[in-house]
């Protein structure tokens, strides 16, 4: 009996050729594929992670391989790995997790079997994904040379700079560099550069994750001191030496990159054919990376390393200033040493001595060695009483008692004791006189608008009133309007109508001895007149007069 069945692919690869385009944006797109590779993380901080990462090294340590679970099986107890142990059940749960996550493939092989049980075995085959050897190498990486100071490879640099300069010489020639040559030239150029910029990098990081440290003895402060000046102005002096030469082969070879990629692109487009070819047949799911230097962008980070390009430093610059950081660092490290030598700071030793106490000390002892060495005693009864209005059950918490007001002196310091004299009254006579002038102003301002307002009495047509005098007449017929009377007087067809009795309206100010009366006169219009506009009041009469306490023998003036 043979037994054929063929693995269906998860959803995750490779991305859903067919389904997601129609109905979500670009943007949701590109979120979504964000997150699925984030999510292809996971693996390294989930609880089963040391059996995830040895089952990762069993299929980066194969090329297009389909394993099935007898397979990984084998293979793990081979190695002697962590996830050796697990059992078939497990172990397929462990892989169906780590394609759920992206890092493996449900593989499409066929399987042939001679038995149920054979097919049963067999039937799960899984492969690698893309992501999945990317983030293994990566995490792997960092495993085994995170801790490690790595070696900078200064001697690539002069490559580095050869290369450009033959090349520079090469395009500027007649007929120009040939096709292949220039294809080899540029691939070896930009693989050297790599290398030597990740050393860099690689061991400056290094470089700050020790000098962050301020628990340095004398012979990890010499070993490092002994780093710091021979082999760190070593590379920064071959790199101040060499960045103007590359700077200049760069911009004599500038003008003509275009031209050189093109010409490399029409001799070997390699997979960049295959991908104008997908994206003409409807295909744009094929994404091509090309190699380093076969794009324009790389050769303006290129030359961004060395020049600066966009008035933010070079990364020349940059490892100027890092080196002088760590020199900083350094003289610090020395200052307090020398500190500790003389007796006058570090207490590191002590210090340690103290840690290892806790670290060793029962919960009940930990507490009072740290009564003992900070006096970090637990909570204590201040001996405040509470209001007395309040009663207080025995049997209440603390906790959800009343809150009782702490003096800040008591808070602060532990003492009620006064501390320090009385502080003297603050003069506020400066600040009264403002108010008190302020205040005359604006009696000052209203008054002028009350006479205004009298004198352009009979003749509001004439006049353009004044800002403050226009807001003091709309203030008082405002408080004349509130006080008019709601009346019902009989209309000529017998009906009572309501309505306003504007006929006693009035309001009047004592302060500035003015009164305004409002009555109601069809077919009026009073118009008034000022700098903020001007206002219209239909079938409406004003009436502005002096109070008791004006000048004797001023008339009162009435406005239509």
């Amino acid at each position: 009996m043979a037994i054929s069945a063929t693995n269906r692919r998860h959803p995750y690869t490779p991305r859903n050729l067919t389904g997601m385009g129609a109905s979500t944006s670009g943007a949701g797109q590109a979120a979504d594929e964000e997150a699925r590779r984030l999510n292809a993380y996971t693996y390294l901080s989930a609880p089963e992670r040391l059996e995830h990462v040895s089952i990762m090294r069993i299929f980066c340590g194969t090329l297009l391989a389909d394993l099935a679970v007898p397979d990984i099986m084998a293979k793990l107890r081979q190695t002697g790995a962590s996830a050796a142990g697990l059992d078939a059940d497990t172990l397929t749960v462990r892989l169906e997790q780590l394609v759920q996550w992206g890092n493996l493939l449900r593989s499409s092989h066929t399987v042939n079997a001679s038995s149920i049980s054979e097919y049963q075995r067999s039937r799960s085959r899984y492969q690698l994904s893309k992501l999945g050897e990317r983030i293994q190498r990566d995490a792997d990486g960092v495993l085994t040379e995170a801790d490690a100071a790595r070696e900078v490879s200064n001697e690539l640099l002069a490559l580095v700079e050869r290369g450009l300069q033959e090349l520079a010489d090469l395009v500027t020639a007649p007929g120009g560099v040939e096709p292949q040559d220039g294809l080899e030239r540029i691939s070896t150029l930009f693989v050297q550069f790599t290398e030597f910029a990740d050393s860099i990098r690689d061991f400056y990081a290094y470089l700050g994750q020790v000098l962050s440290r301020y628990d340095l003895d004398s012979a990890e402060y010499q070993g490092f001191k002994e780093l710091l000046l021979d082999y760190v102005e070593a590379i920064t002096e071959d790199v101040a030496f060499r960045a103007p030469r590359i700077s200049a082969a760069l911009d004599a070879l500038w003008s003509h990159i275009p031209a050189v990629l093109d010409r490399l692109d029409s001799h070997a487009q390699g997979l960049n054919g295959l991908s104008a070819q997908a994206q003409g047949e409807s295909r744009p799911e094929v994404r091509i990376q090309r190699s380093r230097g076969r794009e324009f962008a790389d050769w303006e980070g290129l030359r961004g390393w060395f020049s600066n390009t966009d008035g933010q430093g070079s990364q020349v610059d940059q490892l100027r200033d890092a080196t002088l950081r760590a020199l900083q660092s350094l003289l610090a490290n020395a200052k307090r040493m020398l500190r500790s030598a003389t007796g006058e700071m570090s207490r590191r030793k002590d210090l340690l001595r103290l840690a290892r106490w806790f670290d060793e000390a029962a919960p009940r002892d930990a507490h009072d060695i740290a009564v003992a060495a900070f006096g970090l005693y637990g909570a204590r009864h201040l001996g405040i009483p509470p209001a007395t209005d309040e009663v207080v059950p025995a049997y209440t918490s603390w906790w959800n008692g009343p809150v009782v007001e702490v003096p800040v002196a008591l808070r602060e310091r532990g003492s009620r004791a006064q501390r320090g004299r009385a502080s003297a009254v603050e003069d506020h006579s400066a600040q009264k006189q403002l108010l008190k002038e302020a205040a005359r102003q604006r009696a000052a301002v209203r008054a002028a608008a009350a006479d205004e307002l009298h004198s352009a009495s009979g003749r509001f047509a004439e006049v353009r009133l004044t800002s403050a005098a226009l807001g003091l007449l709309l203030e008082l017929l405002a408080t004349a309007l509130g006080n008019a009377q709601l009346s019902k007087p009989t209309g000529t067809d017998g009906e009572r109508t309501a309505g306003f009795d504007l006929d006693s309206a009035s309001s009047e100010d004592a302060e500035l001895r003015i009164r305004l009366t409002v009555r109601r006169t069809t077919g009026t219009r009073t118009a008034l007149s000022s700098a903020d506009g001007d206002l219209l009041l239909d079938d409406l009469e004003l009436d502005i007069v002096r109070t008791s306490g004006a000048v004797a023998g001023e008339a009162e003036a009435s406005v239509s």
